[in-house]
Order: C-alpha cells, then structure tokens, then sequence
C-alpha cells in the first residue's frame, strides 16, 4: 500500500519556503535531513524531494518517459528555447541523434591533442602570472573551456567572443529568477536582472549569429561536417520552415555553448580549490603526472587511463561539487516511488549534492576523499549513489569529453605549478547548471617545486 512521503514539521515549513526563493541549496539540505522523501506544499504546487539512489534510478532511467524537465529547466526555455537542455519529446530525440555521433568514444580520443594542446596553453598562462598578485583562476579556465569546445565540438575559434561568459552568467541569472517568479514577470520590466538578460540576449544572437555564418560559409567551400556544430546546420538547412530551422540551430547552439563550457568550468574550479586546501592529495596527484607525463610533454588519449589518481580525484570532486547539482522533473502521470505516491503534475527533485553526501552510501560525506573512487570501493556502491552527469536517457552527451578535459587540466596544472587559495573565498552561488564559486576563485601561482 502506497502513502504520500513525510511532510516537513510546521516549525520546518516556513524556512524550507523562504529558501526556494532565495537558497535552494539550503532547502535540499533541510529537506535531505528530515528524510530520503519529503513532500513539500506550496498552496496547489507539491514538489517531492527524493534522495536515494534507487528513487533516482525510478525517476530518471527506469520510468524517465513519465519525467519530463522540470522547475527552473521549464521557466528556461524563455531564455534557452528549445535547445537540447529544455526540449523534450520527438524534438528532443531528434536533436539527441543528430549530435550523438559528435560524441562518440573515437571521435573524442581523436580530439585528445586539441584538449591537450588547449590544457598546455593554460598552464603556460598561469605561469606567465605568477607571482604575489592573485590570480583569478576560474575566469582563466573558463576561458580554456571555451576553447576546447571551439575546437572539439564546432570546429571554430571562440577567441574574440570573450563575452560569452559573462553573457551567459546573466542568462542563468534570469533562469533563476523564472524559477522563483513562475515565469510571470515580463522580460520587460526593468528589474536590473531583467536588463541585463536583455542585454546578454542580445549579445548572444550577434555572436550566434556571426558563427553560424563563419561555419556554413566554410562548409560550402567543403569542410568536413562530422562536429556538434555542422551537424546543427545541417539539420536546420533541412527543415522545411527555414525561419524555424534558424530559431532552433540558434536555441542549439546557445545551449551547446552554455552546456559545453559551465560545467566543465566549474568542475576544474573546484578541484583546483579541493587540490589548494589539501596539499597531501595534490602532492600524490603531482607524483603520478610526473610519472605519466615525464618530460614536461603533454598528455595524448591513451594517458588518459594511466592517470588513475587524478581521475579519482576530478570524482571526488564532482561527488562534492557536482556538475549539474539539481535534477527538476513534472511527473506526466501519476506513479508510485518507492512505496510513496507521485500524483500527476507533481514537481520532483532529484539532488545529486545531497545524494552524494547520503550517509547512508557515503562515509563522513563531507570529507574529501579521492579514494572513494578505488575500484575496489566503488563495486560496493549503489550505481546511483553517484550521477554527476544524471542518469537515463538524459545522461550528459559530452561526459566523456568534459572527463578527459578536467583530468588533463588537473594533471598539467599540478605537474607544473603551485596554486594557493587567496583568503576570502565567500562560498556557492547557484546559477542554473552548476555550483559555482562567489568572486570567482583567487588564488596565487608559483612554478612547482
């Protein structure tokens, strides 16, 4: 016999209320620590919490049909369109397909030296920087990331386009700010986060637009079309209503600009940090890059599984910081999670931050611990104790690639250079995506020893 999960204590609701406005982190802590399900009512709106890895694996793979993208992802598609985040159905299966092949395994291995070379251009950057003066680390590899994802998924040079960051970071501003308003309040009205997503929208259309020119002109004249990017094109140039394919390959293409460099971003900042506040770890991390990329080289696809403890290491900090720390859904119809009702129109939220720290598969969760992730301890785990990239159909189609950048990031920063973390860092905002740092991430830069 089913029942409805727990609600929170009355003294518990208001607070859990104030925090979907303001701190939604804090709201799935609290609720993470009432129970693994917890049914939150706002008036007609019921979200159910959920933190265990089988009620993840209900919801995203075994019954993903009846979970559609959900609270903030919905209130999203003002600002992202129909891009492969947001989209959903026949759209989204088509969009899935036309870019997979972009992702396969042996392309990827295949874009290990673009990676490489993008990963060494960094570290001699930050070398260049050294000294007393900090530094702000984030802002660099976000740069780097954007740069990986010209060359490996659009076949185009992103330099020149160094808004593109800033812009974004309004556009997942307004996301939020939808989440929190229900999409009620015009993008017109003069709200300072209003205005700049203006802004940024306009900015992104203009660099949108420029791209797509640059890449289909070069198309005609016949480069290859195997990247994300062309493939894009190519299916916008099929459609039957042009002015539909040139509004979808836009929606694309931001998505796949937001998605292709935020969370890798942020993932590379955390370790980074982690590896600054736990010099043990980063002096094992440096012993085995040393090792693997002897010589001062650059690492190529096949270093990749000799680097063990560094990819330990990028998980651990993924189980922390995950990439995506929020999974919203709408159930289509009614179901029954493990033993507890799930009536049709609910909102449901799968946390991978909580998820990761459940004490039940996770010892002293809060410890970074890149042991974890020893082959001999992970057979043990549930499979979806840990979904930094989600799960199901949805699975993040550019895990591999966004995994071979942070760890060779990660390996050639330490190998060659000492970062210490400047006082002050002032914790986790939350845009849309990831779990990023506050006044980004400071820190000054010393050749390694």
């Amino acid at each position: 016999m089913s029942a409805h999960p727990t609600g929170p204590p009355v003294w518990a609701l208001p607070g859990l209320l104030r925090k979907l406005a303001v701190d939604r982190l804090g709201m799935m802590r609290d609720a993470a620590g009432l129970s693994d399900a917890v049914r939150v009512s706002m008036g007609p709106k019921k979200l159910y919490i959920l933190n265990r890895p089988d009620y993840a694996k209900h919801v995203l793979a075994d019954h993903a049909a009846n979970y559609h993208k959900g609270m903030g992802l919905v209130e999203s598609r003002r600002v992202l369109g129909d891009g492969l985040l947001t989209s959903e159905g026949e759209l989204w299966r088509a969009q899935r397909r036309n870019v997979q092949p972009a992702f396969r395994p042996g392309r990827i291995a295949a874009q290990a030296g673009a990676v490489a070379e993008e990963s060494g251009r960094l570290v001699e950057l930050l070398r260049g920087r050294a000294g007393d003066t900090p530094v702000d680390v984030l802002h660099e590899v976000t740069g780097l990331t954007l740069g990986v994802l010209g060359r490996t998924l659009m076949d185009t040079g992103l330099q020149g386009h160094g808004g593109i960051a800033h812009a974004f970071e309004a556009v997942q501003d307004q996301a939020m700010f939808d989440m929190v308003t229900q999409g009620l309040v015009p993008t017109w009205v003069p709200f300072a986060t209003q205005r700049r997503f203006r802004r940024a929208r306009r900015d992104l259309t203009r660099i949108v637009d420029a791209l797509v020119a640059d890449r289909g002109a070069r198309m005609s004249e016949g480069d290859g079309a195997d990247d994300a990017f062309a493939r894009m094109i190519l299916a916008a140039r099929e459609r039957e209503d042009p002015a539909l394919g040139r509004r979808l390959l836009q929606e694309e293409l931001v998505t796949l600009l937001l998605a292709g460099h935020e969370t890798t971003a942020s993932t590379l900042g955390w370790t980074l940090l982690l590896l600054a506040r736990h010099p043990h770890v980063r002096d094992l991390l440096r012993e085995e890059a040393r090792g693997v990329l002897a010589g001062g080289r650059l690492p190529e696809a096949e270093d990749l599984h000799k680097l063990t403890y560094t990819t330990q290491v990028v998980q651990e900090a993924m189980r922390l910081y995950p990439p995506v720390w929020i999974l919203p859904r709408i159930a289509q119809g009614p179901d029954e999670v493990g033993g507890f009702t799930v009536p049709a129109g609910a909102d449901v939220l799968v946390c991978p931050y909580t998820l990761h720290r459940h004490p039940e598969f996770w010892d002293d969760p809060e410890r970074f611990d890149p042991g974890r992730f020893d082959p001999s301890r992970v057979a043990n785990r549930p499979r979806y104790a840990y979904i930094p990239f989600g799960a199901g159909p949805r699975f993040c189609v550019g895990s591999n690639l966004g995994m071979m950048e942070a760890v060779f990031v990660t390996a050639l920063v330490t190998r060659d250079l000492d970062l210490t973390m400047v006082p002050g860092h002032r914790g986790i905002a939350e845009p849309m995506m990831s779990l990023r740092m506050r006044g980004g991430l400071p820190m000054t830069i010393r050749p390694a020893g």
